[in-house]
C-alpha cells in the first residue's frame, strides 16, 4: 500500500506549488482489489459512499455527505474509489441520473473544492472524473456496442466483442508568464465576461512535450517567446477529464506582446500593486481557488497573496 503525499517539506518545495486542492488526496485507491468481485461486494456493504447525481455531488457548502449501501436507491452505477489507509475504510461513488436527492443539498466540485478536506477533495475529484467518463463512453469505440461497468469501475467492457476500454486523461500546460521585471501576463479568453483574467493555458497535441507545448500555446495566444520553462505542480482538473501541468516561463521581449484575437481577446501585465488595486477595484476578478491558475497567481504574488486578493473570482 503506497499513499504519496503532495505536500512537501524543507528545502523540497522551493519554487514549486503546495496544496492543490484537487491534488492533495489521502486515499489508496487500492487497484489490486478490482479483479474480485466478492471482495467489491463486501466492502461496497461497509462503505461510505457519495452520491453524485448527474454531475453534482451530495454535499453542504463544505463536506460531502455520505451514504450507506442500503440507503442507495435508483438506476446508477457503483464506482469504487479506494481505502483510508489508516483505517481500512472503504469508499464508493454511486452515479444516477435520476433526481432523487433535492436541489438544494446539490453542489458542483467547482463551488465546494476548496472547502473540502484533503481526504473529501481527493475522493470527489475522482468520483466526479470517472462519472464524466462513463457518462460520456456508453459504446464501444470499436464496433458500437453497448459497453458495461466493470472492475469497481474502472474500466468499461464491450458487450459485444469483450475488449476494455480504460479512462483517458488529456494533458494540458498552464503557464505562469513573466518579463524580466518579474511583472505577470494574463489573458481574457473571448467567452468570459469582461474583467475576468486568467493564465495561458492549452492541450498538448500528439508528438509533444510539455515544454515544447508550453512554448508554442504562449506564442500562438499571446506573441511572446518564452525561455526558462521551469515546472511548478500539476493536478487532475476533472472537467471533464484533464490534467493541467504547470510551468512558469519568462520573456525577454515584451514588445510583440498581443492578444490573437481569436482565443484570447485582452491581455493584461501586472505588478503586485496593480494587480491589488484592480482586484479591490473590481476592474478585475481571478480564478476560484479550486483552481491551478489561482494558485500559480498567488504564487507569483508571494506573502499576502490571500489577505490582498482575498475571495475574489469567477467559476469556469
Amino acid at each position: 500500500m503506497l499513499v504519496v503525499s503532495p505536500i512537501m517539506s524543507g528545502t523540497e518545495n522551493k519554487g514549486r506549488l503546495q496544496n492543490l486542492v484537487l491534488a492533495r488526496s489521502l486515499i489508496d485507491r487500492a487497484g489490486h482489489l478490482r479483479t474480485d468481485p466478492t471482495k467489491i461486494d463486501e466492502l461496497w456493504g461497509q462503505a461510505k459512499i457519495l452520491f453524485l447525481v448527474k454531475d453534482r455531488l451530495h454535499a453542504t457548502d463544505s463536506d460531502l455527505s455520505f451514504h450507506q449501501a442500503e440507503d442507495i436507491f435508483g438506476q446508477g452505477e457503483r464506482y469504487f474509489l479506494g481505502l483510508n489507509s489508516d483505517s481500512g475504510q472503504s469508499y464508493f461513488a454511486w452515479h444516477t441520473d435520476d433526481e432523487v436527492i433535492p436541489e438544494e443539498e446539490l453542489r458542483t466540485l467547482r463551488q465546494i473544492g476548496a472547502e473540502l478536506s484533503d481526504e473529501e477533495a481527493g475522493l470527489a475529484g475522482h468520483a466526479i472524473a470517472l462519472s464524466h467518463w462513463h457518462s460520456s463512453h456508453p459504446r464501444c469505440a470499436r464496433c458500437g456496442a453497448p459497453t458495461k461497468s466493470d472492475l469497481g469501475g474502472s474500466v468499461r467492457i464491450c458487450e459485444s466483442d469483450g475488449s476494455q476500454h480504460h479512462p483517458r486523461t488529456d494533458p494540458a500546460v498552464i503557464v505562469l508568464v513573466k518579463d524580466e521585471d518579474n511583472r505577470l501576463l494574463l489573458g481574457r479568453q473571448h467567452s468570459w465576461a469582461p474583467g475576468r483574467f486568467s493564465n495561458f493555458a492549452g492541450f498538448v497535441e500528439p508528438g509533444e512535450s510539455f515544454e515544447q507545448c508550453v512554448v508554442r500555446e504562449v506564442e500562438e495566444e499571446s506573441g511572446l517567446v518564452v525561455h526558462g520553462v521551469h515546472y511548478l505542480g500539476s493536478q487532475p482538473w476533472p472537467f471533464p477529464a484533464s490534467i493541467m501541468i504547470a510551468y512558469e516561463a519568462t520573456t525577454s521581449d515584451v514588445s510583440s506582446a498581443r492578444p490573437d484575437g481569436e482565443e484570447i481577446v485582452e491581455i493584461m501585465w501586472f505588478t503586485r500593486e496593480s494587480m491589488k488595486a484592480a482586484v479591490h477595484s473590481g476592474e478585475i476578478s481571478l480564478p476560484p481557488r479550486i483552481s491551478v491558475s489561482r494558485r500559480m497567481i498567488e504564487y507569483w504574488y508571494g506573502e499576502g497573496a490571500i489577505e490582498d486578493l482575498g475571495a475574489n473570482s469567477w467559476t469556469r
